[in-house]
């Protein structure tokens, strides 16, 4: 079986029950390890208890997911402060980035979005992100990507991972040229906006995921999500690169050691 890390899943958002589980069941499906993402303080103290019970497992991203309400000020500052305090044993910022669905949402139903603040939140985290030497975990499709690579290139920001991303083509050829990564999750087996990107992406700019607990269709309609579906979008990325499984495999998996600085020593 090859070797995979899940490279993006909201570990703190399953049950406890059902995270000590997955975790457990890692090793079987040759699962390395997962990057656990976070959305707000209590979402990131969740994840620090994650990895203080699976520290071989468990990689934590901490930050503010925008597909929310603003924090207000002090949350804001609280937040970035205890992030601070654990520079050491953090491996990214993320999750951050501008709320594309939610400014969809009230758009729809005519309300006014004010997407300024959002913008000030994530240079907030940016900037953290540079002081801290860190990498970013990204949320942000189709025109905020172009305006996240924008923010990217004024804070000199170099790794950044979009996570499940969807944009134009000249966005994707724009954040290619940059050296930003993308991660791939179940839904390349069914949706073809996917796997055109896959095939226009550089391998070597890929990782897989999962963004569990999201759920997904096709497949793996009405299962759990489960850091063992990437085994599948690995096997379709190498069907749709036209390379073999096992070199697809090895590509990912140490895209995603590097860009994370995961030393391969880390794992048993």
């Amino acid at each position: 079986m090859i070797k995979a890390i899940d490279a993006h899943i909201h570990l703190d958002m399953y049950t406890e029950t059902d995270a000590m589980t997955l975790l457990a069941e890692l090793p079987e499906c040759h699962i390395e390890g997962l990057i656990a993402v976070s959305r707000h303080l209590d979402s990131c103290k969740s994840t620090e208890r994650l990895l203080k019970q699976a520290p071989e497992q468990v990689f934590a991203a901490y930050g503010y997911h925008p597909e929310q309400e603003l924090p207000t000020e002090n949350q804001l500052n609280d937040l970035i402060e205890w992030i601070r305090e654990r520079s050491t044993t953090m491996i990214a910022v993320g999750e951050i980035g501008l709320p594309y669905y939610m400014r969809l949402e009230a758009e729809k139903e005519g309300r006014v979005f004010e997407l300024a603040p959002y913008i000030e939140l994530l240079e907030s985290f940016l900037k953290l992100a540079v002081s801290l030497d860190k990498p970013v975990v990204l949320h942000a499709v189709y025109e905020d990507a172009d305006i996240v690579c924008d923010l990217l290139e004024e804070h000199g920001i170099k790794k950044a991972h979009f996570h499940w991303f969807k944009g134009s083509y000249s966005t994707v050829e724009r954040m290619i040229q940059s050296g930003y990564f993308i991660s791939i999750t179940p839904d390349v087996l069914y949706e073809e906006e996917i796997r055109t990107l896959v095939r226009d992406y550089p391998i070597a700019l890929l990782m897989v995921e999962t963004d569990g607990p999201w759920p997904f269709e096709g497949p793996f309609e009405g299962q759990q999500t489960h850091p063992r579906m990437i085994h599948a979008v690995i096997e379709q990325i190498a069907l749709l690169k036209g390379l073999p499984v096992e070199e697809a495999a090895h590509t990912l998996l140490n895209n995603t050691k590097q860009f994370y600085r995961i030393p391969s020593s880390h794992f048993f």
